[in-house]
């Protein structure tokens, strides 16, 4: 199976200097696990929600004055949309991330999630659950 055929094509992007209060305003409105960052429309980073509780609300950062381009993660692994799951799933489980952007031509075309692998594969759910989240799980 390919990288097009599971990924999710919406993505939401959010410029490099909006704020970190904007991209929060995003969340809310659309209700997705991260945001693709840009730059004059190339992908440079991603923000989770994570992020945001961590390197904005921890660090006592005002969010209507930081700007997404300082919390970002910015080292970010990418894929083609021709790429096959198999290799996204293995890039998932080195990298340890949950979201891989989709890149064709240099633009985003989709980003493919651990959600959407469990939709297309899920026989592989439970094993990956089990080799990957569960290890990392703190009660």
């Amino acid at each position: 199976m390919l990288v097009k055929e599971a990924m999710t094509r919406k993505v939401i992007k959010i410029d490099s200097e909006k704020t970190v209060f904007d991209a929060s305003q995003i969340y809310k409105e659309y209700k997705v696990g991260c945001l693709i960052v840009t730059k004059d429309e190339k992908c440079i980073g991603i923000i989770t929600e994570r992020d945001i509780i961590e390197r904005t609300i921890c660090n006592k950062k005002d969010p209507e004055t930081t700007k997404v381009k300082e919390i970002m993660s910015t080292e970010i692994k990418t894929i083609h949309e021709l790429d096959t799951l198999e290799k996204a799933i293995n890039l998932i489980k080195e990298y340890k991330i949950k979201k891989l952007p989709v890149i064709v031509n240099g633009e985003i075309a989709g980003i493919l999630t651990v959600t959407d692998i469990s939709r297309v594969r899920p026989e592989l759910s439970d094993r990956f659950v089990d080799s990957w989240i569960k290890p990392r799980w703190v009660d």
